[in-house]
């Protein structure tokens, strides 16, 4: 039978932070910015012994260093963990018949045929153990939504079995917030149609769903509520829709042209990457935050263009729509180009820019 094996490295990269000082295990180790929780920056993540104290990623690097005074803090270090996912993702590739699908420096999901799911699941976490000296818990699923809610049960360092036949016990009493591509936002227009549950989820009425979501989402999020969806595992060399740049400012911006000037030079930023693709931008973003912290996000659809100028024009326009009397503390500018016919963009209908 044909399976999908969702494969999540437990707490990634603190556990590479771990394998390259020893001395760290054991202990609250948060990994953000550039170590320093003075600077505004935020975790990128946490070990179990510091999300023991209510770490988790994406929270300010101040307030994660006032929960756990003790917390070993160090810098971000891409290279490293772009080095140790790849050694990862060519294990995976190795182990028989895997057809590998890469969704990030920490996942993949895995398609295999095979009589006995969790023998093969538990030999491909001793083949990754064995050649990076990681940890990994595996979701198996009849589909690719219910093979990656699944490892959220497994882990750490385990195996759980999702599928539509135990699908409705696990997950239907659940929260929608719980359900993969479903966050804050969603879960509470969810709730304005009286949806709070899977299973509510699962059997709410069509029309209320495309009528506050749109005839797309609105199906795909009922589709989500049954663990439905794909089953294939597509290892088409993934092609990035878009590039993006963001900086937290460590003093906020409050001059009007000071805030136009960093706009403009992550604009410009995000154009070098673009054109090292070479595809054409249809599409702009403007992500502001303000101070102390509210975030707006401002997108725009453009006509295909290759042309420099015409998406400087474009993404003023954006700009402009930045609140004048308002102090901003983080900008972010990505530009969305053209797909090539036969990629594959590497998102779900539920992912967004940011």
């Amino acid at each position: 039978m044909r399976w999908v094996l969702h494969v999540d490295l437990d707490q990634f990269i603190a556990a590479v932070e771990v394998l390259r000082r020893p001395e760290l295990a054991g202990l609250p180790v948060i990994v953000g910015g550039r170590g320093d929780p003075t600077e505004r920056a935020v975790v990128s993540t946490a070990s179990y012994e510091a999300r023991a104290f209510g770490v988790g990623s994406g929270m300010p690097l101040r307030i994660a260093a006032r929960k756990v005074p003790d917390a070993v803090i160090l810098p971000v270090d891409a290279p490293a963990y772009l080095a140790a996912s790849a050694e990862v993702m060519s294990v995976l590739r190795a182990q028989p018949g895997a057809v590998v699908q890469v969704l990030g420096w920490d996942e993949a999901f895995v398609g295999v045929d095979t009589d006995d799911p969790e023998a093969y699941a538990r030999r491909l976490q001793q083949a990754v153990l064995d050649r990076t000296r990681l940890h990994c818990s595996v979701g198996i699923g009849d589909t690719l939504v219910r093979a990656k809610i699944a490892t959220g049960f497994g882990k750490p360092q385990g195996v759980f079995r999702l599928t539509a036949e135990n699908w409705d016990e696990v997950m239907g009493a659940r929260a929608v917030i719980e359900l993969w591509g479903v966050g804050t936002k969603v879960s509470k227009r969810l709730l304005t149609l009286g949806i709070r549950t899977v299973a509510e989820l699962a059997v709410a009425p069509e029309p209320g769903l495309t009528a506050e979501f749109g005839p797309r989402m609105g199906l795909w999020y009922q589709e989500l509520g049954r663990g439905g969806g794909s089953a294939v595992v597509d290892d088409t060399p993934w092609v990035p829709r878009g590039h993006s740049r963001e900086t937290t400012y460590q003093t906020d911006l409050a001059d009007r042209a000071e805030i136009e000037r960093a706009a403009l030079t992550l604009l410009a930023q995000v154009l070098d990457d673009v054109r090292e693709d070479g595809r054409p931008v249809v599409g702009l973003g403007l992500k502001v935050r303000y101070a102390p912290f509210t975030t707006k996000t401002f997108t725009k659809r453009i006509p295909e263009t290759a042309d420099r100028d015409v998406v400087l024009a474009k993404a003023k326009e954006l700009i402009a729509r930045i609140a004048p009397d308002r102090a901003v503390r983080l900008l972010g500018m990505r530009a969305e180009m053209a797909l090539p016919e036969d990629a594959r963009d590497g998102r779900t209908p539920t992912r967004g820019a940011w």
